[in-house]
């Protein structure tokens, strides 16, 4: 039997539930998940395998205009990833109006590739109001498969997977088939942080803040970890830090707990703040940050 293999990548709008689709496609928490908007920055790659085939799944930031470079590059993730896609999995809701950034829908109506729309979260919405959207959906994209889904719910996960083998190309895998990402323990480490930074602070603070591991030692029997939280401003580090430090103990305690769980190994977690006035807009530093070639 030929083996099937194939890059299959998730795009969409902003708080569409990528992130929780892809997490449960994989069976792994790879991509950070929140309520707000831009909590997914890089392009993170989850690897599925069966006995025949292999399913590279990319997730993507949302798609947005770009303010100020770090977007920028931001949305070459998301041009990148529909140019070499074997496969687009589209992710649209029963919240969002399905005609935002229609650009990108009129992309997909000139691509090559096989397009799979999924409609998430019916698990909230109405049935008239899905077929709704799927025939809104069909007209514009006669081409593509359209599954109503709950990512959160688990519905029709086992209908999208089945659709996406079904069109994968004949190729050997491109990964080890133990292998169920393309990032490193750091990666983890600095999303993870940032995770909770999206949780616990407000407004602007989490859209001003990047997170870099300076060092990462792996022991026997622990990891040892020194993180540094970058700012834009001085106010901006106060609020991290909090009174008497409150607010970083609260968020270190929570991010260590989680890389605990994530790593299956005890974790000695320490974590900086420091100010960074242009680091979204610094090609020198957005580079050292992942988001640059």
């Amino acid at each position: 039997m030929d083996h099937r293999s194939g890059f299959v990548n998730i795009i969409g709008n902003p708080n569409v539930g990528k992130s929780t689709l892809m997490n449960a496609l994989v069976g792994e928490k790879l991509s950070i998940v929140t309520a707000k908007a831009q909590t997914t920055r890089h392009r993170i790659m989850g690897i599925v395998n069966g006995e025949d085939w292999q399913i590279v799944y990319s997730d993507t930031p949302g798609i947005l205009k770009p303010s100020y470079r770090l977007q920028q590059n931001m949305m070459n993730f998301v041009d990148g990833a529909i140019g070499d896609a074997d496969i687009i999995l589209y992710v649209t809701d029963t919240v969002e109006t399905p005609d935002k950034n229609v650009d990108y829908v009129e992309k997909l109506q000139r691509i090559e590739c096989p397009v799979i729309v999924v409609i998430n979260k019916i698990d909230i919405s109405t049935q008239e109001k899905v077929l709704e959207l799927a025939s809104w959906w069909k007209e514009r994209l006669p081409q593509a498969v359209v599954i109503p889904a709950s990512a959160q719910e688990r519905f029709n996960l086992d209908t999208i997977l089945e659709s996406v083998v079904e069109r994968l190309p004949v190729c050997p895998p491109w990964y080890d088939k133990d292998a169920f990402t393309d990032k490193n323990l750091r990666f983890f480490a600095s999303e993870i942080i940032r995770e909770k930074i999206l949780l616990n602070y407000k407004e602007e603070i989490p859209y001003s803040c990047e997170v870099g591991i300076e060092a990462f030692r792996e022991g026997e029997d622990r990891y040892d970890i020194d993180a540094v939280i970058y700012v834009m401003r001085e106010s901006q580090k106060g609020i991290i830090i909090g009174k008497k430090g409150a607010a970083l103990k609260k968020t270190g305690t929570q991010a260590r707990l989680d890389m605990e769980d994530f790593f299956q190994k005890k974790v000695f977690l320490s974590i900086f703040v420091k100010v960074d006035p242009d680091w979204r807009e610094n090609r020198r530093e957005l580079r050292r940050f992942g988001y640059e070639d």
